[in-house]
């Protein structure tokens, strides 16, 4: 059987079951792309105030935090509780390369959408090559 090597799977499993109560896939799915000079993280979030929404940049780690509230009170009899509840995070590591005073965020309809552009210096670039004139040795 053949698996792929991901160094982070492991703490980041440990990290999200760490944070959530119900041990059931991960609390904040992650798509993560690039399209033309940016890197898009897409993750959701449903139910998530965009208020409790807290993202992070240290030392080229993003820490991305949010809260779900489940309903209380003494009325409240659950029948069944499957969707989880508190607070919810995750880490990224960051390459260089990037603009990180660039980086963007929207909540809109359940999804956080972060925007990282990628650095200018980082970007490819033509150099153009010059004719030199010749030189005579003697």
């Amino acid at each position: 059987m053949n698996r792929r090597f991901d160094p982070f799977r492991d703490m980041d499993a440990f990290f999200n079951s760490t944070m959530r109560q119900v041990p059931a896939g991960p609390a904040m799915p992650l798509d993560l792309f690039r399209r033309g000079d940016n890197f898009m993280a897409v993750i959701d979030l449903p139910g998530v105030d965009p208020e409790t929404v807290d993202i992070d940049v240290e030392d080229r780690t993003m820490t991305i935090r949010a809260e779900r509230k489940a309903p209380e009170g003494d009325e409240i009899e659950w029948l069944t509780h499957e969707r989880p509840s508190g607070t919810f995070a995750r880490q990224l590591t960051i390459g260089y390369g990037v603009a990180l005073d660039r980086i963007e965020a929207d909540y809109s309809d359940g999804v956080l959408t972060l925007t990282i552009p990628v650095a200018e210096e980082a970007k490819p670039r033509k150099i153009h090559v010059k004719k030199a004139s010749p030189t005579i040795e003697g």
